[in-house]
C-alpha cells in the first residue's frame, strides 16, 4: 500500500514539473482564450479574388484583375456574395433540378437544317448542231422521266439532209481517185452535225438519206429544261432538253458562320427528312463552299446520298447533324443550366442546405446538348439545370433570386427594409481625385470581406467628404456594396495611427 502511494505521489510531481517547464516556453494565453480544441483539416473549395467573388479558380496563385494573391474558400465557411437561402419546400414546388460539373470530351456536333438537291455532276443537256425545224416531239414536258437510249424528237434539217446525200455520193466513187479521203471527210461532217455511229451504220445500210434525225437521251433522268415545241425552228448550239439523274443527289447543309471554322470535308454526317420518319441516312461532307451568303451569314456544305429508289426529291427539307469525333477532354455542363444574358453568362451553383448562388463563367463550344466550361466553374460541382431562377435577363436575376426564399422570410425582410452591410476599414490616403470623386488608400486586411492588405481606388458615395482628408492621412472608413457590385465609401474620418 505504501509503494503504491509513493508511486502516485512521484507521477504527480513529475508532472508537474513537466507543466512547469512548457508553461515557461510557451506563450502565456489571454484571459479570455477558450480551450484548444482539436481541429479537423479544412476543405479548400475553390480558389478566388476577394475583388471579383464569382469568379473560381482550381488553385491557388495570383489573381488577373488585382495585384494580390487568391483567397481559398474552405467548405466551413459563410456563402459568398449573392447567395441566397431557398426555403425546402419552395425547393421542392418549383421542381428544381440539380446535376454534377463533369470532365469529358466534347465531340464537336453541329444539329442544322438542309435541302435536297439534284446531284449536278449527273445533268445532261441534249443539243442540236444543225439547224432545222422539230417536226416530232416525243416527250414533250418538263419533269417527265426518260431512260438511256428514249427517243425525245425528230428534226428536220436541210443541212443534215444534204450532208447525209454527199457521203452516200463518195461511198459510191470510194474506188476512184481520193474516193477514200472523200468517204471519210464526209463522214467526219455527219459526226460533227451530230449524227452518232448507230445513225450512220443506219444510213449505210438503208442507202438512203433519212429526211427527219431522231435525238436520244444520252441517260436516265428526268426533264428538267425544255426549250422547244412541236414544229419550232431550232438553231445550232441550242439546248433542247436537261435531264438530271435523281439516283444520286446532294444534301445542302447550312452551317453557322461562327461553326464554321471546324467543318471539315470527310466529317460524318446523319441526315433525316421529315417525309420518312425515323428513316436515318447516312453520309460525308464531301465538299465545303467557299462563300458565305452575305444575307444569312451562312457558309454551305454538300453530302451526297445514295437515292435508287427515287424517295428523295429535289426542295425536299432535311435535319443534318455533323459530327467530328475528334474532341478532347474539357470540362463540360448541360446546356440548359448556362443563363445567357447577352453581356455575360451564368450559372447557378448549389452549395447545399437549401443555399444557391450565382457564378459568372465563359462558356466555349456546345455540342451535343453540352457546353464547354473555360472559366469560372471546377469539376464535381453541384449546378441548377432547371428552376424559376432560371431566367433570361441579368437586370432582374437578383429580383428573380429574391423571390425564391420563403414567404415567411420575404414578408420578414419587407418588414424590416435591411440597409446593405456596412464594413470598416483602416489605412493610408496616398492620393486624392476630386473631379473623379475617388481616393487611393493602402488598406489593412478587412477580415469580413476576406481582403488582405493591398493599395486600391475606392469611389465615395459624396465627394464632400473628401475635403476632410488629404494625402499621407491615417483614416477610417466605411465600406458598402453598391447597386453595381462595386464597394463604395460612404463615410471617412482622420483615424489614429
Amino acid at each position: 500500500m505504501k509503494k503504491t502511494s509513493l508511486f502516485i505521489v512521484l507521477s504527480m510531481l513529475f508532472a508537474g514539473g513537466i507543466g512547469y517547464l512548457a508553461g515557461h516556453n510557451t506563450p502565456q494565453p489571454s484571459a479570455t482564450s477558450a480551450p484548444v480544441q482539436p481541429q479537423k483539416e479544412r476543405k479548400v473549395l475553390y480558389w478566388y479574388d476577394p475583388m471579383v467573388p464569382n469568379q473560381h479558380f482550381d488553385k491557388p496563385g495570383k489573381s488577373p484583375f488585382m495585384d494580390m494573391a487568391l483567397v481559398p474558400m474552405y467548405d466551413d465557411d459563410s456563402a459568398v456574395p449573392g447567395t441566397v437561402k431557398i426555403d425546402p419546400s419552395t425547393v421542392q414546388n418549383m421542381g428544381v433540378r440539380t446535376a454534377k460539373v463533369t470532365r469529358a470530351n466534347l465531340d464537336r456536333q453541329l444539329d442544322t437544317v438542309g435541302y435536297i438537291n439534284p446531284d449536278e455532276h449527273r445533268i445532261q443537256v441534249v443539243q442540236t448542231r444543225a439547224a432545222g425545224w422539230v417536226e416530232r416531239l416525243h416527250v414533250s414536258a418538263v419533269n417527265d422521266p426518260v431512260k438511256r437510249g428514249q427517243l425525245l424528237l425528230e428534226l428536220y434539217s436541210p443541212d443534215l439532209v444534204a450532208a447525209q446525200e454527199e457521203y452516200l455520193l463518195a461511198r459510191q466513187n470510194r474506188n476512184e481517185t481520193d474516193g477514200s479521203a472523200l468517204l471519210q471527210a464526209a463522214q467526219a461532217k455527219l459526226s460533227l452535225l451530230g449524227l452518232g455511229s448507230k445513225q450512220i451504220a443506219q444510213l449505210q445500210a438503208g442507202n438512203k438519206p433519212s429526211r427527219l434525225i431522231a435525238y436520244y437521251a444520252p441517260g436516265n433522268g428526268v426533264v428538267t429544261e425544255l426549250n422547244v415545241r412541236q414544229g419550232a425552228q431550232v438553231a445550232p448550239g441550242m439546248n433542247l432538253y436537261s435531264l438530271v439523274d435523281l439516283s444520286s443527289v446532294w444534301v445542302t447543309a447550312e452551317i453557322p458562320e461562327n461553326q464554321g471554322g471546324w467543318i471539315h470535308e470527310g466529317m460524318a454526317a446523319s441526315i433525316t427528312v421529315p417525309a420518312y420518319p425515323g428513316k436515318q441516312l447516312s453520309g460525308h461532307v464531301e465538299y465545303v463552299y467557299p462563300n458565305v451568303a452575305q444575307a444569312t451569314r451562312t457558309l454551305q456544305v454538300r453530302i451526297r446520298l445514295a437515292n435508287p429508289d427515287g424517295l428523295l426529291k429535289p426542295g425536299m427539307f432535311a435535319n443534318v447533324a455533323l459530327k467530328d469525333g475528334t474532341g478532347q477532354a474539357a470540362l463540360l455542363v448541360p446546356s440548359e443550366a448556362v443563363i445567357t444574358t447577352g453581356r455575360r453568362s451564368v450559372v447557378i451553383v448549389a452549395d447545399g442546405d437549401g443555399k444557391f448562388h450565382p457564378v459568372e463563367v465563359h462558356p466555349g463550344r456546345e455540342s451535343g446538348g453540352q457546353y464547354e466550361i473555360l472559366d469560372g466553374l471546377t469539376e464535381g460541382q453541384t449546378i441548377v439545370l432547371s428552376g424559376q431562377f432560371m431566367i433570361d435577363s441579368e437586370s432582374n436575376l437578383r429580383t428573380a433570386l429574391d423571390r425564391l426564399q420563403s414567404p415567411e422570410n420575404t414578408r420578414k425582410q419587407d418588414a424590416k427594409m435591411p440597409m446593405p452591410p456596412s464594413y470598416k476599414g483602416h489605412g493610408k490616403v496616398n492620393a486624392i481625385d476630386m473631379e473623379d470623386g475617388s481616393v487611393n488608400i493602402t488598406h489593412d486586411p478587412i477580415p469580413n470581406l476576406k481582403w488582405p492588405s493591398m493599395t486600391m481606388d475606392f469611389s465615395v458615395k459624396d465627394v464632400q467628404m473628401l475635403k476632410a482628408i488629404k494625402p499621407g492621412d491615417i483614416v477610417d472608413f466605411d465600406l458598402a456594396e453598391s447597386s453595381k457590385g462595386e464597394y463604395v465609401i460612404t463615410g471617412i474620418s482622420k483615424g489614429a495611427h
